[in-house]
């Protein structure tokens, strides 16, 4: 019986890292996503399909506001209950790309918007 006890209490101990280390955080859906920047706030709806640490991540590109434009996806890690990810538009003045690093908290996420020469700035998103 000892022997089963003390089985039992090693294979706790070598799964638990495992557990606790935020593998089972699952971002698949749609978020409420709102960054900031010097022209503003800026809310649109994003998505995400995640298969294991692989996401996909869909946004609107293009207009103000997140609304119309061209339908952009890209490619993206989760690692643990940290994400991350870019896109890349293309404007008139090229191609501009755009890095999301944050961290997933339950049912909503922040971070931060990386800009690339347009700086960089505070994100957040809630799960709908």
């Amino acid at each position: 019986m000892r022997k089963i006890f003390s089985m039992l209490a090693i294979i706790a101990l070598v799964l638990s890292p495992a557990l606790l280390s935020g593998h089972y955080v699952d971002v698949t859906g749609d978020w409420e996503m709102t960054t900031e920047s010097p022209r503003g706030e800026r809310t649109q709806t994003i998505h995400f399909e995640q298969d294991g640490e692989k996401l996909t991540v869909t946004m609107q590109g293009g207009m103000r506001g997140g609304q119309g434009g061209e339908e952009i996806t890209a490619e993206g890690t989760i690692s643990g209950n940290k994400v991350e990810w870019s896109i890349t538009r293309s404007t008139p003045r090229g191609d501009f790309t755009t890095k999301y690093t944050g961290t997933v908290d339950g049912d909503t996420m922040t971070g931060e918007v990386d800009r690339g020469e347009r700086g960089t700035g505070p994100w957040s998103a809630k799960r709908k």
